[in-house]
């Protein structure tokens, strides 16, 4: 079980559940076309955005398997974008990574902060063995940040999916919880 302490936070942002008066900001990535453009959903509507931040606002703990972490990332009171952990197996002690960040923050460094504090979640409070991370291989500022992570290449999928009218290339990121320590351990 997952029940942080909120508010999470990095050298320059804060992580906490999305609250109700987050909508504009949510809004701002959901309704994006590049924001969306790698996602497994379209474009939203500010009643899809109202409804989405719904469901985020109860998705602040993980307390059984096959749920979501779902983290604003709040820069100066404006959420940029978000950071999520699924823990996808109790038994197998493995968690999933994912993160969005609106287009006019991206490049500098917000989530790679927000990253390695979820990752820190997981592998720390959660007591993951393995993370991994997935991505279209077009994505490449998302690959390239989950190396940055120290997160392995795993495998690329060809052609696995449909997705948004084509079929996808997929790669798979991951890491271990000793692979974790060896890299973060001296900087905690």
């Amino acid at each position: 079980m997952l029940r942080p302490t909120y508010p999470l936070r990095t050298e320059r942002l804060v992580l906490r559940p999305f609250a109700e008066d987050d909508l504009a900001d949510l809004h701002a990535l959901t309704g994006d076309p590049e924001v969306v453009r790698y996602l497994y959903w379209e474009v939203h509507d500010e009643e899809q955005t109202r409804e989405g931040l719904r469901r985020r606002t109860s998705q602040g703990e993980l307390t059984e398997e096959g749920q979501w972490l779902v983290l604003a990332m709040d820069l100066d009171a404006k959420v940029i974008g978000q950071v999520v952990l699924k823990w996808t197996s109790v038994e197998h002690r493995q968690g999933e990574l994912g993160f969005v960040l609106h287009p006019a923050y991206q490049g500098k460094g917000y989530a790679r902060e927000a990253s390695e504090a979820v990752l820190r979640l997981g592998f720390e409070d959660l007591g993951l063995h393995r993370i991994i991370g997935a991505c279209d291989t077009r994505n490449v500022p998302s690959w390239q940040l989950m190396s940055r992570l120290g997160m392995r290449r795993e495998a690329h999928f060809v052609e696995d999916e449909w997705f948004k009218g084509a079929f996808g290339d997929q790669y798979i990121y991951a890491m271990l919880d000793r692979e974790w320590r060896a890299r973060y351990s001296s900087s905690t």
